[in-house]
């Protein structure tokens, strides 16, 4: 994969540090608007890339890059991968991939259309410890509950606080709890259980109307899933999946998991009471996974080059079904919530 970055904020960042470690991904090019080349030429001298473009028609038509990874405003996501598909780029975006589910599906018929390939990028489903909890589930028997909470403060509400609205905070740029953090507890429901039967959201708006937090609630008929995402008061991040015979618990952010921990029934011993005459179960309790952690972003990007030099068409539409049923949510929550994006910013 010969990858050009295009922007250069905090996520360009983490992305270039994160493929250093990915022999099969190479630094070929960076893109930044006028205003911010200084800090793509940085960059570029930094990471040892050797193209540095102010014009995006420029890298698209002249680079050697192959891939675009697009890390943009989420208002930005739609126009930029749509231009790169037509250039004949394959194209990794950011989550969410868009801020509309008519345009997310369009980029990902037209990357079928050109046999492309277009992912979102989202860490979770490329860590080795998702299918960790993946093969968990069994053993905790038919789910009656998912329960997912990331809440962080963010560097950006001091200024909300204060009037100030920056993009993380602006309907215009599709920014809110919802889409910016609350999405990874969706995939790993959409991901996990598929596609909901009902969707709700309980938000709380600020001043201009954004989610700066909330909660959703997803109705899987037999189990619900509640899934809250903060971004104007921190919490403890977890995620717990609680069956009729056990729980998977993590005590992290949903979107850096390292450690499972698996408490379920063990069969093998009897029922018990305690001394209030209520019933003990006995439970195996297991760690799943606990290793020195990797940066979260060098999964995905060792995934997405075995899939493209693999040329595995198949694996990439079933990641972009999922991606595409995580907006489906996302746009229906939103509606429901009364938060207004406008198209096409």
């Amino acid at each position: 994969m010969k990858l050009a970055f295009i922007g250069t904020g905090k996520i360009i960042e983490d992305a270039l540090y994160a493929v250093r470690f990915c022999p099969a991904v190479s630094k070929t090019a960076i893109y930044a608007r006028e205003h911010s080349k200084a800090k793509a030429e940085k960059l570029a001298m930094d990471h040892q890339i050797s193209e540095i473009y102010t014009d995006y028609n420029k890298l698209l038509t002249e680079s050697s890059a192959d891939t675009v990874y697009i890390g943009l405003v989420n208002s930005a996501h739609y126009q930029y991968a749509k231009e790169a598909l037509n250039a004949g780029k394959n194209v990794i975006l950011e989550k969410p991939l868009t801020g509309f589910y008519e345009q997310a599906k369009e980029l990902c018929m037209l990357a079928k259309e050109k046999q492309q390939f277009l992912f979102e990028a989202i860490t979770i489903l490329h860590n080795p410890a998702f299918e960790a909890l993946r093969s968990a589930i069994e053993k905790i028997g038919k789910i009656r509950l998912f329960n997912g909470n990331y809440s962080q403060y963010s560097s950006r509400y001091d200024s909300y606080r204060k009037g100030v609205v920056e993009h993380a905070f602006d309907p215009e740029y599709y920014g809110g709890a919802l889409f910016d953090i609350n999405i990874y507890n969706i995939h790993y429901c959409v991901a996990l259980f598929g596609k909901p039967i009902g969707i709700d959201y309980f938000p709380n708006l600020g001043f201009n109307g954004i989610d700066t937090s909330g909660v959703l609630i997803l109705d899987y008929d037999t189990f619900k899933a509640v899934c809250i995402g903060g971004k104007d008061a921190d919490g403890r991040c977890y995620l717990s999946i609680q069956g009729e015979d056990g729980e998977i618990f993590v005590d992290s952010k949903p979107n850096d998991v390292n450690r499972i921990e698996l408490s379920y029934t063990d069969s093998s011993k009897a029922t018990t009471r305690d001394a209030s005459g209520a019933t003990v179960r006995a439970k195996k309790k297991e760690v799943l996974i606990h290793e020195e952690p990797k940066h979260r972003m060098i999964f995905e990007f060792e995934k997405f080059a075995k899939i493209m030099t693999e040329k595995d068409f198949k694996l990439a539409e079933q990641l972009n079904e999922e991606s595409l049923t995580v907006l489906e949510i996302l746009e229906t929550a939103r509606e429901k919530a009364g938060i207004n994006f406008l198209n096409g910013v």
